[in-house]
């Protein structure tokens, strides 16, 4: 039994060990191994970049110059079978510190080394050939250990006795003198060349001054020639312009003539349409509706006619029927009325002073309502009298005077009346 075993592209899986003790290695990467238990081994070893800065104090150049030099080193492991077996050889269980740490002292032996054939001029002016010297030198070395240099280049070069900053001052001051001299020769001519091309220019601006002064003169004269070409031709132009159209302008009148009758002639049978048009229009919105209209007002007023002779003939003859009914009415009342009397004329002459007395007594009532009339309002009467006789005095003069007022409301005399004649006697008076 076993375990599968996975592994990236920036790893190398190696599987050692197997059955009948074998010591077949495998290498993998990127991809997958099988491992049995307790007679395989695995193990990984990096494929990533590893960036190493070598670096050399105080080397002394093939003049005897103590430099410090400072690099940048890109290597990796190997991936070819046999080159990454080297790599597993050299560095499998070591950690990345450790590889990197081989690397870069075999970098810096190889650099010191290359250092020591070289002078400062060549290792400060040319640092990319000095470069291209340690990686092919030291190449050969870290690739028998499985590594590959990628890329190799100087950082840094200097010195502590200021042998590079003289060395750049006194090129400095070589330049700086070549060039003071190359500015002065090139001012000196140009100088010369600017005076010869200032005469060369004056005889050239002349020379074109005249030129053009000859150029011009012709050049008016021409003009002068072309105008008056030009304003010829113009002016037959302009004549023939006008006289093209004062004729087309004449034939437009013409059109616009016949354009105007035919336009007369259309208007005017539009004009006799619409006149007829407005005759029927009329006839049916005014005339027809102000016929029926006034039919409609004559047979109106025909209706009102004879509802008011109907309503009349009615009012009349109702009238006339209230009239007779009243006239009957009347009649009959009249009739029993007259008959009343005369019954009540038979009974008066029947009974004589016993009927008049019975009229009398009969009116006395509403006589005494009339006269209490005003004294109904009156809640009570009260007679102030300190004499029991002056009562007595009082009501005898009402009586006296009661026959007086009946005789001149009703015309019949009271005091011809036998009961009242008695009623009325001082004695019966004394009595009460």
């Amino acid at each position: 039994m076993g375990n599968c075993h996975t592994v990236g592209p920036n790893e190398a899986l190696v599987v050692s060990g197997g059955c009948c003790g074998s010591d077949q290695k495998t290498y993998v990467v990127g991809g997958w191994a099988w491992a049995w238990w307790f007679i395989s081994d695995i193990q990984r070893i990096t494929l990533e970049i590893m960036t190493l800065q070598p670096k050399c104090e105080d080397v002394e150049t093939a003049e005897g110059v103590a430099i410090t030099v400072t690099g940048v080193a890109q290597v990796k492991v190997m991936t070819e079978n046999e080159l990454l077996g080297y790599a597993c050889e050299q560095f499998l269980g070591k950690s990345v510190i450790e590889i990197r740490s081989v690397i870069l002292q075999t970098l810096e032996g190889h650099l010191r080394a290359i250092l020591g054939t070289l002078t400062v001029e060549q290792i400060y002016q040319d640092r990319d050939r000095f470069a291209t010297l340690v990686r092919e030198v030291a190449s050969p070395d870290v690739g028998r250990m499985g590594i590959e240099i990628l890329s190799f280049t100087i950082k840094d070069v200097y010195d502590k006795v200021e042998y590079l900053s003289s060395l750049g001052k006194t090129q400095t001051a070589a330049v700086q003198r070549d060039a003071d001299i190359g500015v002065a020769e090139a001012e000196r001519d140009a100088g010369i060349r600017e005076a010869e091309c200032k005469r060369e220019m004056m005889d050239v601006k002349f020379l074109a001054d005249t030129k053009m002064a000859d150029s011009k003169r012709e050049l008016e004269m021409q003009k002068a020639s072309f105008n008056q070409e030009v304003n010829t031709k113009k002016a037959e132009a302009q004549l023939a312009y006008e006289l093209q159209a004062a004729k087309q302008q004449q034939n437009i009148r013409l059109e616009e003539i016949e354009i105007e009758v035919v336009q007369r002639k259309k208007q005017i049978t539009i004009e006799e349409k619409e006149v007829i048009r407005t005759e029927k229009e009329l006839v049916a919105t005014v005339k027809r509706p102000a016929e029926a209209e006034a039919y409609k007002m004559q047979q109106l007023a025909e209706g009102r006619k004879i509802k008011t002779v109907l309503t009349a003939q009615a009012e009349a003859d109702k009238i006339r029927l209230i009239g007779e009914a009243e006239a009957c009415s009347i009649e009959a009342v009249g009739k029993a009325e007259a008959e009343k009397m005369r019954l009540k004329a038979e009974a008066y002459q029947l009974y004589g002073e016993a009927a008049k007395t019975a009229l009398v007594l009969e009116a006395l009532p509403m006589i005494a309502s009339k006269v209490a009339a005003p004294l109904a309002r009156t809640s009570e009467i009260v007679i102030l009298s300190g004499d029991g006789s002056r009562v007595t005095g009082e009501v005898n003069r009402l009586l006296a005077e009661l026959p007086v007022s009946v005789n001149a409301l009703t015309g019949v005399d009271l005091t011809k009346i036998p009961l009242l004649q008695k009623m009325m006697n001082p004695q019966c008076q004394t009595a009460m």
